[in-house]
């Protein structure tokens, strides 16, 4: 039997096709802005979350995960996967969707994709921290790995910190016109490279941003020079990296959560004890960021929970009076709780 639409047991559910009419509606760069707004304030009452290194199943081909937190009034987890193989058979490599809850009843109140909103949450992670680390005055950012996340990252930079110039390079040239194609009419000066090293030229901030899952080097250490931002997303689970070693011990290391980091980011390449900086210590006050124009800063960033909790609860807000949802009958809800048989059995043919 159906339920009334307005009935309070009705789940809001953000489909794909919701997502990408409120990116419309609001603009990429409105969208970006909102989250990072949100993640910062939530990265200042960091200590109000429960936090855990996200639970992943491995396998030879990539890796699924679960990524859980709450601020106790909210609970809010997401799914997502990360498999480099699927870009060669025609799929998306990291595909998500996520769930956020009312603590009080353990409600659902909001179901949604997270692959497009992965990606937004992703570059306003990014665009937070190269607004407390980079040099002051960035115009130019180098984004090495031209796949789904070069745009986003690049829109975020320009949101967040204001870069006007953007230097492009893949080890396939298609996705460099892919993404230089995609640039056209944001406003920024895009550059077209053959080499990594063309990419970095004049640029205050590096960005990596590639698929595969191995120990590479897309960054040698001979590559950054100092007073750089180096803003390292790639590296998300164990056994995958991008920068060499000598970049990491010349550099001031920012992460999110050091328990995850050190499994998947590139500090697994360091000892356990190597010195890092919780980037939410930064946001706090409690913490300094970059401390002279010379030092070079790495956001080693492999994604938290707690920034996902902030993209769920900023799209919960942002599609309120919105046609970007539609009401899901996804909670049994008998008038009588104790009675969940007899709701199921009113609802048979002989009822109606």
């Amino acid at each position: 039997m159906a339920k009334d639409p307005s009935d309070k047991a009705l789940v809001p559910f953000v489909s794909v096709d919701h997502m990408m009419g409120l990116i419309h509606h609001l603009g990429f760069e409105t969208m970006i802005r909102g989250i990072a707004d949100r993640i910062e304030a939530d990265f200042r009452r960091w200590e109000s979350f429960d936090k855990t290194p996200r639970v992943a199943s491995h396998s030879p081909v990539g890796v699924i995960e679960l990524m859980p937190t709450s601020d106790g009034e909210m609970y809010g987890f997401k799914y997502v996967n990360g498999h480099p193989k699927n870009m060669k058979e025609g799929l998306q490599t990291v595909t998500a969707f996520g769930l956020l809850a009312d603590v009080s009843n353990g409600y659902p109140v909001l179901l949604t994709e997270m692959t497009i909103l992965t990606a937004l949450r992703t570059a306003a992670m990014s665009g937070v921290a190269a607004k407390h680390l980079a040099p002051k005055g960035a115009k130019t950012m180098a984004m090495i790995g031209n796949g789904a996340q070069a745009e986003f990252q690049s829109l975020a930079m320009k949101a967040l910190v204001g870069i006007e110039a953007v230097r492009l390079y893949d080890i396939d040239p298609a996705a460099t016109e892919k993404c230089a194609r995609n640039l056209e009419g944001t406003g920024l000066r895009v550059v077209k490279c053959q080499s990594p090293e063309e990419a970095i030229e004049g640029a205050e901030i590096l960005t990596t941003c590639t698929a595969d899952k191995q120990y590479a080097t897309i960054l040698s250490d001979n590559m950054v020079g100092a007073g750089v931002h180096v803003n390292a997303i790639g590296g998300d689970c164990p056994g995958k990296t991008e920068l060499a070693p000598g970049i990491l011990h010349r550099s001031t290391i920012f992460v999110e959560y050091p328990e995850q980091t050190r499994i998947e980011g590139e500090i697994q390449q360091l000892d356990p004890d190597h010195p890092v900086t919780e980037l939410w210590q930064v946001i706090a006050g409690q913490k300094s960021g970059r401390s002279s124009t010379s030092e070079i800063t790495l956001f080693d960033s492999v994604g938290f929970a707690i920034e996902d909790f902030s993209a769920l609860c900023f799209l919960r807000e942002a599609i309120r009076g919105t046609p970007f949802s539609t009401p899901l009958d996804l909670l049994a809800d008998p008038d009588d709780p104790r009675d969940l048989f007899g709701m199921v059995m009113r609802a048979g043919p002989e009822a109606a």
